[in-house]
C-alpha cells in the first residue's frame, strides 16, 4: 500500500473500504513510519501542525448506576477510588481556572450516572455562564444520558459540546454493558446535535474487540458527524470486569490513531485515556496521526505531569492551539 497516495486520495474526498481499512491495522511493524506520514499528511492539511489541549474535571465519581466493564465507577466495580456527589459550582470554576492556567482550551465537566439530575444541569449551567464570561474556555459536558430540555437549558448556559462516548461497535457493545443500549448513547449524541452543540463522541480500544469492530466504530463516529473523537486505549483498573486485560502494544495504538485519521480526516481526534500506560515512549508519534490531547488527570486514573507534555510538544516543533479567551477576573 502506498500511504502517501492513499492521503492524497482521502484529502480529495475517498473514503476507505474495509479492506483498506483493514490492511492499516494489520500493516506490518516495518511499515508504520509510512503510515503515520500518510496519516500526518492528512492531519497537516486540515491541522497544520497545531495541537488542541484538553482537562477533565471529575464532577461526580463512583455512585454510578451502570455496569460498564471497563470502569472503575461502575456498580459492579471494587476499585478503590474516591466517590462523591456532585460538586459545587465554586469547585468547577476552580477547575475551570485550572484549565486556562494549564493552555488547555477546552474544559470538560464530566460526571458519572446513568444522567444528570435537575440539579446538577442547574449547578453546570450555572457555572458555565461564569466560565464564558471569565476565561472564555470551550465547555464541554459528558453527564450521561440527556433529556431534551436538559439539553436545551445546556445550551442556553453556553456549553459548546457534549461528548458521549459510543465507546465501542454495535456488536460488541452488549459485552461492555447491559444497562443501557448502543441506541441510547447514539440518541444522546444525535439530541446534542439537535440542540445545537457540537457532538464529541469516540471510543475505547483494547476491550477484547476485534479488529473489524475498531473499523465498525471509526466509521459509525464518521456517519455521526463527531467533530471530536476521543481515542481512548485500555487502562485495565483491578476491581473491574476487564481488569488484567493487557490486547494492546504501542505500535497498534498508533496504527488504530492512523485509522481514526484516514477515516475522519477532517474531525478533531483526541488521544486520550490510557495514552501514557499503551503508547508509553512512542507519545509523540500518536501526534502525527491525532491532532488533540488531554493534559493533567483522568477520572480516576493519572495522567502525564503537564510539563511533560508542553515539552513534548516543543520537541516536536508542534503548537499549542490557544483560544481566544477573556482576560481572568
Amino acid at each position: 500500500m502506498n500511504w502517501q497516495t492513499l492521503a492524497e486520495e482521502v484529502i480529495g474526498g475517498k473514503v476507505l473500504t474495509d479492506e483498506e481499512a483493514m490492511t492499516i491495522l494489520e500493516t506490518d511493524d516495518d511499515d508504520l513510519l509510512p503510515l503515520l506520514h500518510g496519516a500526518f499528511t492528512i492531519r497537516k492539511h486540515y491541522y497544520g501542525k497545531k495541537v488542541k489541549l484538553n482537562m477533565i474535571i471529575n464532577a461526580k465519581s463512583g455512585y454510578c448506576p451502570e455496569n460498564c466493564g471497563y470502569c472503575a465507577q461502575s456498580r459492579d466495580s471494587t476499585a478503590p477510588i474516591d466517590k462523591y456527589p456532585f460538586i459545587t459550582k465554586e469547585q468547577i470554576l476552580e477547575g475551570a481556572r485550572r484549565a486556562y492556567e494549564n493552555k488547555a482550551g477546552t474544559y470538560c465537566i464530566v460526571a458519572s450516572g446513568r444522567g444528570p439530575t435537575t440539579k446538577d444541569v442547574r449547578v453546570v449551567s450555572e457555572a458555565v455562564e461564569e466560565i464564558k464570561e471569565t476565561y472564555g474556555l470551550t465547555v464541554c459536558a459528558c453527564l450521561g444520558i440527556l433529556k431534551e430540555e436538559q439539553a436545551a437549558k445546556l445550551k442556553e448556559a453556553g456549553v459548546d459540546r457534549y461528548n458521549h462516548n459510543l465507546n465501542t461497535s454495535e456488536r460488541h457493545h452488549d459485552f461492555i454493558t447491559t444497562s443501557h443500549t448502543y441506541e441510547d448513547r447514539v440518541g444522546t449524541v444525535e439530541m446534542a446535535k439537535r440542540n445545537g452543540m457540537s457532538p464529541c463522541s469516540g471510543a475505547i480500544i483494547g476491550m477484547k474487540e476485534m479488529k473489524e469492530d475498531v473499523i465498525d466504530i471509526a466509521r459509525s463516529l464518521r456517519a455521526l458527524d463527531a467533530d471530536s473523537i476521543p481515542v481512548n486505549f485500555l487502562h485495565a483498573i483491578d476491581g473491574t470486569r476487564l481488569e488484567g486485560t493487557d490486547e494492546l502494544n504501542p505500535r497498534y495504538c498508533l496504527k488504530v490513531l492512523a485509522l481514526f485519521r484516514y477515516l475522519n480526516p477532517t474531525k478533531e481526534i483526541r488521544i486520550s485515556g490510557g495514552r501514557e500506560v499503551n503508547l508509553r515512549s512512542l507519545q509523540p508519534l500518536g501526534l502525527y496521526a491525532a491532532n488533540s490531547i488531554f493534559v493533567g488527570d483522568y477520572l480516576t486514573t493519572e495522567g502525564q505531569e503537564e510539563n511533560s507534555d508542553f515539552k513534548m510538544l516543543q520537541d516536536l516543533g508542534f503548537e499549542i492551539e490557544m483560544p481566544k479567551m477573556a482576560e481572568p477576573v
